[in-house]
């Protein structure tokens, strides 16, 4: 019988781990289960670095300006009802009259929705039904299909609700189908738009982190933008990138597994020394033991071409390979990976200190991402469970 491959925890992962059961709030019990470690594992980490679990919580990471993603759609939801409210009646949504016509089951409920704003004659009369329709309509026995929605849509609160409301219809569907409910991805989508639910958008902002003006030497282009591997440790990419905090930049080195999409190695430093890439590669390599012969590609960066970066590769019989210049996109999933974290996570946090964002930052990819959050380019699955189907 094939032993079972024992974990490798690096010991940046435990002072994080053991630093988030500390000041998190959180129970030890919950975030043992949220980074997929057990209890007494924890615990154990716990006492080694002399912490206990118990110690004040910190102050909780201040949204960018103010409040959640969940209080954003609230408060635009809002601001649509009273610009609604200026406007005359001529200036109801040209959009919203082939499914507003008089008699549908949907003008009722338009009206219902916007009688706090409007008086209900005035609404009638616009959308031209009678109001003694629409009180007809009020006193009927509620549809099979409304209490439906309305349970459906409780379960689409909670699954968006789960994701920190990073995810969007895709992803909803994915997770209630997952759950067992059949249910259609543009239902969702339709009720996810009518409760004002949504997933995060990106904000545009722009760092550079590559510097390939050097004279180290450049590994060719293996993967040619063959994004595929049949199994885990077979390809592995690797880039920077940044995060703004009151203290400074803080930058995170990453590499994920092709197959998997898993963030097997991470480092993240105060400066782009070449330091922060090879510690990335060190825990990756420690973490996964992979065979000989595993490409990892990156680009041209001074980080991945320097001397003992290139030593690290040999001693590990990594196979490197390099992007073409200034070409992203030779790069894509991890770009990929990098825009999806500052989408989910970074853009919408205001981070006071590099300690703050290290935290955050370990509790989005161990806690979430590498865990739980469903990856539409291996079948809305997690990390986790395509690493598992692979073992």
């Amino acid at each position: 019988m094939e032993r079972k491959k024992r974990r490798y925890f690096p010991d940046e992962f435990k002072r994080q781990a053991v630093e988030r059961a500390d000041t998190s709030g959180l129970s030890v019990m919950d975030v043992a289960a949220e980074l997929g470690i057990h209890e007494t594992q924890l615990r154990r980490w716990m006492r080694q670095f002399g912490r206990s679990g118990t110690g004040p919580a910190r102050r909780p990471i201040t949204q960018a300006q103010g409040p959640s993603p969940a209080d954003l759609a609230a408060e635009n939801a809002r601001l649509k009802r009273e610009l609604q409210r200026a406007q005359t009646e001529r200036d109801i949504p040209k959009k919203s009259r082939a499914h507003l016509r008089s008699g549908h089951p949907m003008t009722f409920g338009f009206v219902d929705e916007h009688r706090h704003l409007w008086p209900v004659r005035t609404i009638c009369a616009v959308l031209g039904v009678s109001v003694s329709g629409y009180y007809a309509w009020r006193g009927r026995p509620e549809s099979r299909r409304s209490i439906e929605n309305r349970a459906l849509l409780s379960d689409i609160r909670c699954a968006h609700a789960e994701s920190g409301g990073c995810y969007g219809a895709p992803r909803v569907h994915a997770v209630l189908r997952a759950a067992g409910r059949c249910v259609g991805r543009h239902r969702i989508a339709r009720l996810m738009r009518l409760a004002g639910l949504r997933g995060l958008a990106a904000i545009p902002r722009r760092v550079r982190t590559t510097d390939s003006r050097h004279d180290y030497p450049i590994a060719p282009n293996r993967l040619r933008r063959h994004f595929a591997a049949t199994a885990p440790n077979q390809v592995w990419l690797a880039d920077l990138t940044y995060i703004r905090t009151g203290e400074g930049w803080l930058f995170l080195a990453a590499l994920i597994d092709m197959h998997t999409r898993k963030v097997v190695g991470w480092s993240m430093r105060e400066t782009l020394h070449a330091s922060i890439a090879l510690e990335a590669l060190e825990m990756a390599v420690k973490r996964q033991r992979p065979p000989p012969g595993l490409i990892q590609h990156s680009d041209r960066g001074i980080q991945y071409a320097a001397d003992e970066y290139r030593q690290a590769l040999v001693a590990a019989k990594i196979i490197p390979s390099m992007s073409r210049k200034g070409n992203c996109l030779d790069n894509a999933p991890m770009e990929s990976f990098f825009h999806t974290l500052k989408v989910e996570r970074v853009h919408h946090r205001v981070y006071a200190t590099r300690d703050e964002a290290r935290r955050d930052l370990f509790a989005y990819i161990e806690g979430f991402y590498n865990s739980r959050r469903l990856h539409s380019a291996i079948g809305y699955r997690s990390p986790a469970d395509m690493e598992r189907m692979a073992a």
